[in-house]
């Protein structure tokens, strides 16, 4: 396992997601650095700052140093020159997590489109650098004139969305054959780590991989589920994240726009996370749900973990996140089983009120 400083803001959330980013990545963190901004021009944090951490080093020796939060190339070739170590900053680190983890032929096609995009934001800057002899073979572009590299990314970026467009069509198939049997659809959405794959192990008696760390879910699995004694279909989804950048949600797209076809999306929330970290999280998924064009009406929010807090501190967090407002959220534990009848109960009956819906609508239309 390599060793770490990492570099990250003064917010104990922070902190912690921060630490499980590099768990999951295979990093041993041996020193952490708190700042309260890390958006500075020139090295994303003061100078001064910087000769403390060169100072570390000196008696850390660590393999790299941790960044937790995007940084320019010019910002990212500035730390690394000054501070003669490599430099992984949030995107960069977020996509060794993806690699490591992506293990159907779809992921790692999306895995490898994000790592395309990434390289093609940074291009420009990444040759220019190249071509000053500041950092040789920068990001291991070598000679490669501008266009040429260009060029090339872009090449390779259609040829990967054309493969994945096929995936699509094939997936588009699946749900026609799955409409045409009869069959309703689960999706489960949440933020990373909150619990999907153990609530998707518990309702279809699956043994998934499941763990802290994060991003164990990146292709879709599909299972059957009885509910009212009627077989319905249910997936497990990629997690979400904050500060995840719009091209990665982008290069997951052909997955995640399952939730957009699904009848049901279960939305499984930590319940047991602090109130900020638990806002942060929450606004985080429902703001990927929305740009994705999920239908509200369609979730369902699965408060996880609440064997873990007090139930007045549950409905305490519901009324934080104003989930009191609507009928469709339930607590439950995945792990001890708490209200898992009942939130197949509230499925069963979301699902009969789509069908009722769906039945007057002919009526109507011969009224008018």
């Amino acid at each position: 396992m390599k060793t770490a400083i990492l570099i990250t803001y003064d917010i104990n959330d922070s902190v912690n997601e921060a630490l499980a980013l590099c768990d999951t990545a295979n990093y041993r963190v041996s020193k952490i650095i708190k700042q309260d901004y890390l958006l500075r021009a020139k090295y994303g944090i003061g100078e001064g700052k910087v000769d403390e951490i060169k100072e570390l080093i000196k008696r850390l020796r660590p393999d790299v140093i941790i960044y937790d939060e995007i940084l320019k190339p010019r910002q990212n070739y500035n730390l690394a020159s000054k501070l003669k170590i490599p430099i992984i900053d949030r995107e960069t680190l977020i996509l060794e997590i993806f690699v490591n983890h992506a293990v159907s032929s779809e992921s790692k096609l999306q895995i490898k489109l994000a790592q395309l995009r990434y390289e093609m934001s940074r291009a420009k800057e990444t040759v220019r650098l190249a071509k000053q002899g500041e950092q040789p073979g920068f990001l291991g572009i070598g000679k490669f004139e501008v266009d040429v590299y260009y060029n090339d990314i872009k090449h390779r970026i259609e040829s990967i969305k054309s493969k994945l467009k096929k995936a699509g069509k094939q997936r588009e198939l699946h749900r026609q054959s799955r409409d045409r049997l009869g069959f309703k659809t689960i999706s489960l959405a949440g933020y990373t780590s909150a619990g999907k794959t153990t609530l998707f192990n518990l309702l279809t008696g699956e043994d998934r991989q499941k763990g802290k760390e994060l991003f164990t879910t990146l292709s879709t699995t599909t299972r059957r589920l009885n509910i009212n004694k009627k077989p319905v279909l249910i997936s497990d989804t990629v997690g979400f994240i904050s500060r995840l950048p719009a091209y990665m949600i982008e290069a997951f797209r052909s997955t995640l726009e399952e939730l957009l076809y699904t009848d049901i999306v279960i939305v499984v929330v930590d319940a047991s996370d602090l109130q900020t970290e638990l806002k942060k999280k929450f606004q985080s998924c429902t703001k990927t749900l929305n740009e994705l064009g999920v239908e509200p009406d369609k979730m369902i929010f699965a408060l996880n973990k609440s064997d873990l807090i007090k139930p007045d501190k549950v409905i305490e967090n519901t009324k934080y996140l104003k989930l009191d407002e609507t009928k469709k959220w339930i607590p439950i534990s995945s792990v001890t089983g708490e209200n898992i009848s009942e939130l197949k109960d509230l499925i069963g009956k979301m699902l009969e009120l789509e069908k009722f819906e769906m039945t007057k609508k002919p009526i109507k239309a011969e009224l008018d």
